[in-house]
C-alpha cells in the first residue's frame, strides 16, 4: 500500500535515477529475517535448498550491495550482478526506460558494476549470513580474452557464491551473445569448470529467449554434458511485440509483461529438451503467483522476477509466495518439486 502511494512521485524521475534511490533506501534500512527453509515451499535444485523458489534476478543489485535486505524481503534466493572483472561505466545515459503502459523495460545498461575487487570484498562480509546467493558473472566489454574473463571471474566469485550464473545472453554487450554458439560455449564452460575446480558451487547459464530449435537442442546437450546446475531461462529480448509505450522503439532489452509469452515459449522448448534432466530456472515476464505458478507447471524448478518489482513494489515476493501456497494446495500438491513440468502435455 505503501509503495502504490510513492510510486508516483518515483516514476517522475528518470528510471535509472529511481534505481538507485531504490538501492540507497535498501541500504539504509533495517534488513528484514530471510526466509527460511522448512516450510511448503522448500525445494531442492543442484544441491541446494531453497525456502521458496521465488528469487530476484540480477540486474537490480549489480554490485551485491543489498543481497540481504532483499532476502528480507521474502525471496528465496537473490542473484547479484553481473559482474565483470574490471570495473566499466557501461553504455551512455539515457539506458533504462519504463514503458509504464505496457508494464515492461527496456535496458541498455552494458554491464555498469564497480568490478569484481569491490564485490568480492562486499560478498565476503557477509559471512554465514543464511541465505542463497547467486552470483552472475560477465565479461568486461573491451576484453580482448572473454572466455578468461569467465574463469577470472568464476575463481573470484567461487568461494562466496551459493552457485555462479553465466551470462552470455546479455543483448547490450556486442557480441557476448555468439558465445552461446556450441562450439564457443563449450570452450567457455570448459574454462569456467576447471577454474571452479572439483569442490566449487554449482554452475548455471543464463540463456537467450531469442534463440532457434537448433540453438535449443545444442545448449541443453552441452549442459548435460557439463553437468550444469541450471538453465536460467531467458534473458531480455531483443524482439519488439506490439508495444503502447512512448518509449518502444529505444534499442536494448525488453524484460517485462511483453516477455511472458516468448519466456514461456522458450522454456517449454527447453524443457522438452531435457525431459526433466537439467533443472530450469525461469525468468521473464512473472509478475503473479499465477505467472509462477504457471512457469513451474511448465517446467522451471525456480522462478526469478525483476521489473515487475518497479510496477508492484518490494512486498512482491511474499505476495508471490503466499500466492504459490494456495495454488499448489488447490491443484492437488504436496511439494513444489511435484508440481514441476507437471502441465498438460
Amino acid at each position: 500500500m505503501f509503495y502504490s502511494l510513492i510510486r508516483p512521485a518515483l516514476f517522475t524521475l528518470d528510471a535509472e535515477r529511481a534505481h538507485t534511490i531504490a538501492i540507497k533506501a535498501l541500504k539504509a534500512l533495517p534488513a528484514g529475517k530471510p526466509a527460511r527453509p522448512g516450510g511448503p515451499l522448500e525445494t531442492t535444485v543442484a544441491g541446494i535448498t531453497f525456502p521458496n523458489p521465488v528469487g530476484m534476478a540480477a540486474g537490480f543489485d549489480k554490485d551485491a550491495e543489498v543481497a540481504d535486505a532483499l532476502l528480507g524481503l521474502g525471496f528465496g534466493f537473490v542473484e547479484v550482478g553481473s559482474i565483470t572483472p574490471l570495473p566499466q561505466s557501461g553504455n551512455p545515459k539515457p539506458r533504462l526506460f519504463r514503458l509504464e503502459k505496457d508494464r515492461a523495460v527496456i535496458n541498455r545498461m552494458g554491464f555498469n558494476n564497480g568490478g569484481a575487487e569491490a564485490a568480492a570484498v562486499r560478498v565476503a562480509a557477509r559471512g554465514d549470513r543464511p541465505g542463497v546467493l547467486g552470483i552472475n558473472i560477465g565479461a568486461n566489454k573491451d576484453s580482448a580474452d572473454r572466455i578468461a574473463d569467465y574463469a577470472a571471474m568464476t575463481r573470484i566469485m567461487a568461494p562466496d557464491a551459493t552457485y555462479l550464473a553465466v551470462n552470455i545472453s546479455s543483448p547490450n554487450t556486442p557480441g557476448l551473445r555468439a558465445l552461446q554458439d556450441e562450439g564457443a560455449l563449450v570452450e567457455l564452460l570448459d574454462g569456467v569448470l576447471e577454474a571452479r575446480g572439483e569442490t566449487g558451487p554449482p554452475v548455471f547459464l543464463k540463456v537467450a529467449p531469442d534463440l532457434q530449435p537448433a540453438d535449443v537442442d545444442a545448449i541443453t546437450r552441452i549442459a548435460m554434458d557439463k553437468k550444469l546446475g541450471a538453465l536460467i531461462v531467458a534473458n531480455t529480448t531483443i524482439s519488439r511485440p506490439e508495444l503502447a509505450s512512448a518509449a518502444a522503439r529505444e534499442t536494448g532489452g525488453l524484460s517485462g509483461a511483453p516477455l511472458k509469452p516468448l519466456a514461456l515459449e522458450t522454456l517449454r522448448a527447453f524443457r522438452k529438451a531435457a525431459g526433466g534432466a537439467v533443472p530450469l530456472v525461469g525468468v521473464g515476464g512473472i509478475a503473479t503467483a499465477e505467472d509462477a505458478w504457471e512457469r513451474i507447471r511448465a517446467g522451471a524448478s525456480l522462478v526469478q522476477l525483476y521489473s515487475a518489482m518497479t510496477y508492484r513494489g518490494p512486498g512482491i515476493a511474499k505476495q508471490l509466495t503466499k500466492g504459490l501456497v494456495k495454488l499448489m494446495k488447490r491443484d492437488g500438491f504436496t511439494s513444489i518439486a511435484q508440481a514441476v513440468g507437471s502441465e498438460a502435455p
